[in-house]
């Protein structure tokens, strides 16, 4: 077993009970505590995806996603927080140019960025970089970021969308301060809800963001980090939700299943209910397979880079599958334990939070059915030669 990995897991394992005695705070607050930040950052958890070569632990994606998958199993938001916190730190470190990485990271590796990537923002073209302006959404772990990442639509001086070779707008992400930007504090959601994702602006007309601060949407050369990042945004983002779906689907079994052992009314305890029994083996079921799914993904997309080979438009189609499929299972099993509660999850419980949290976590932009018609489009065969993902669909 890699000492990294069994360092960072044995770390993550220690903060649990850590973070679900935060849990119930962390919910009335809206965001993640002080104590338990200052604790995610001095386990390096947070910096887990950062490549070495910026101070980072440079983790293989399949060991990293064991990790998050167990810190959303204590606490959904939370485990979000922790994979947003990769993904930043996966993207961010091994994208950046050389001079913005050490503006960055150049203090070391515990820096945490927030923002939100999919372009809500416009930026003009200057000197030196760019001036953006926009509102921007679901900044998930805001709250305690030092550095902002906000996706943006290249304009020209008029406002008028600057396209790129495939015919598509342009868009780059920023980094930028903290003090740069306004929260919004309007997170009051159904649920992962202490993640903090407040909306944003910016603060005056515009702001200025250096070039080397910024790289494209749709990046594929990593300036650092080896193979692995090689599946650029597209897959660390796939990465991040995909790991965080598998911890809290697992704790809705774990708390229905806890809850039919001990909870007796007057038909008795729900474990000796056969149409419970039932359910509960079907939602068993699914929730396996679809991790096997998950982890034979991850686990071929490891091989590749043992290998030094680049993933294949194929491998990447399968990853976002997965990741798709997980949320569908997520969605239908959380409703199971919830409907089988028999009043339980209507009252603040663990149960009742992995419900909540299951289904905001479905919300999410990248688990549109476009692009799973996306990945149907590869494993079908029917793309072009030269096809390659973008965030949002393939290119041929």
């Amino acid at each position: 077993m890699d000492g990294n990995f069994a360092s960072k897991r044995d770390m993550a394992e220690s903060l649990v009970p850590l973070i679900e005695a935060e849990a119930d705070k962390t919910e009335r607050a809206q965001h993640q505590s002080d104590k338990l930040i200052a604790e995610m950052r001095k386990s390096g958890l947070y910096s887990m995806l950062l490549p070495k070569a910026l101070g980072g632990g440079e983790l293989d994606f399949v060991d990293a996603m064991r990790i998050v998958e167990r810190l959303a199993w204590a606490d959904g938001s939370a485990g979000w927080c922790t994979m947003v916190a990769g993904v930043m730190a996966a993207s961010a470190g091994s994208f950046l140019p050389e001079a913005g990485a050490k503006m960055i990271y150049g203090k070391g590796p515990d820096v945490t960025l927030a923002g939100n990537g999919v372009p809500r923002g416009y930026a003009r073209r200057v000197d030196g970089g760019y001036r953006i302006k926009g509102y921007w959404a679901y900044g998930s772990g805001i709250y305690h970021a030092e550095w902002i990442h906000s996706g943006c639509f290249i304009v020209d001086d008029a406002g008028k969308p600057i396209l790129n070779a495939d015919g598509a707008p342009e868009i780059v992400l920023m980094h930028h301060p903290r003090d740069t930007i306004e929260l919004k504090g309007n997170w009051d959601v159904l649920g992962l809800r202490a993640t903090g994702s407040f909306d944003y602006v910016q603060k005056g007309e515009e702001i200025f963001v250096p070039a080397a601060t910024t790289y494209s949407f749709d990046a594929e050369t990593p300036q650092r980090g080896g193979t692995q990042y090689q599946i650029g945004l597209v897959g660390f983002t796939a990465w991040g939700h995909t790991s965080w779906a598998l911890g809290v689907g697992r704790r809705a079994l774990d708390e229905v299943a806890r809850l039919a052992r001990e909870r007796s009314d007057v038909f008795g305890l729900l474990s000796d209910s056969p149409s419970f029994r039932k359910s509960f083996a079907e939602a068993e079921a699914k929730y396996r397979s679809a991790r096997a799914f998950v982890y034979e993904s991850w686990n071929s997309i490891r091989d590749s880079s043992a290998r030094g080979a680049a993933p294949t438009l194929e491998q990447i189609a399968l990853l976002r599958l997965a990741m798709r499929h997980i949320h569908d299972v997520l969605s239908e099993i959380t409703t199971v334990a919830h409907r089988y509660s028999r009043g339980v999850s209507l009252r603040s419980s663990k149960l009742q939070r992995a419900y909540r949290d299951a289904h905001a976590g479905t919300q999410h932009l990248l688990l549109a059915d476009e692009i799973e018609l996306e990945a149907a489009k590869v494993l079908l065969g029917v793309t072009k030669p030269g096809a390659r993902w973008t965030m949002f669909a393939v290119r041929d």
